[in-house]
């Protein structure tokens, strides 16, 4: 069973009871550290490393959100906090889940199996599948949107749409909005597969109906811009 080194950070002593308490119910979760400043978190990690920190946001000297972003290689990260305020500021922070105060164990044990399971995979990423011109194992994405880690197809994508601060997941005529880079997406995304045709727009070739000129159409009647700087290399793609 792969054990998650667990920090929790907060200010407030029930607060770590109740973490405490629920962690030894959870026997993949091993807390190897308290701290109750931010600044004392500092620190702790800079002579040990943690999978896993119970971060709380209110806290003197050093917010907890200003913490995180100090951090240059940020373990999975669980808020914990009694102001629902900040949760979207901390899930464009790529945290793992949000915590309103006070959690159930229920809910805590949710949040901790997500980030279990987002350890498990960067520890033993999928396979790649294997090569068979009849059958091609489907490969997945976990995206997070409406406080939740949705698990996408990767064959349901039909493209993905730049949004301001957030990237709009299209399947077929829905969609799922998170707060990533589209550019994030790009570097994670299957090169065979997808490719980006504009600077807000990345689509899957599978969805592809035709090209006229500098316009793209998709099988679910989408029309999308080719921009003039990817029109060279997106011919070179789709042939």
């Amino acid at each position: 069973m792969l054990k998650l080194r667990s920090l929790i950070i907060d200010d407030e002593p029930l607060a770590h009871k109740v973490i405490l308490e629920y962690a030894r119910e959870a026997p993949f979760l091993e807390i190897v550290g308290q701290c109750y400043l931010a600044t004392e978190a500092l620190s702790f990690l800079s002579s040990q490393s943690v999978d896993l920190i119970f971060l709380d946001i209110q806290m003197p000297k050093l917010k907890g959100l200003d913490f995180l972003r100090t951090l240059p290689r940020k373990p999975i990260v669980i808020v914990t906090s009694a102001h629902e305020e900040y949760a979207l500021e901390s899930y464009e922070l790529d945290v793992c889940d949000y915590l309103l105060k006070p959690f159930r164990f229920s809910r805590f044990l949710k949040a901790v199996n997500k980030a279990q399971l987002l350890a498990q995979q960067s520890q033993n990423p999928a396979p790649l599948p294997p090569s068979s011109p009849l059958e091609e194992e489907p490969r997945q994405l976990f995206i997070k949107a409406d406080k939740r880690l949705i698990q996408v197809e990767l064959t349901e994508v039909y493209f993905l749409e730049s949004y301001g601060n957030f990237v709009k997941v299209w399947l077929a005529d829905t969609f799922h909005l998170t707060a990533r880079t589209l550019s994030g997406f790009e570097a994670e995304l299957p090169e065979s597969d997808f490719f980006r045709i504009h600077k807000s727009y990345i689509i899957n070739r599978k969805y592809i109906r035709y090209v006229e000129g500098n316009t793209l159409a998709l099988k679910n009647d989408k029309t999308l811009p080719i921009g003039k700087n990817y029109r060279q290399g997106f011919m070179q793609f789709i042939s």
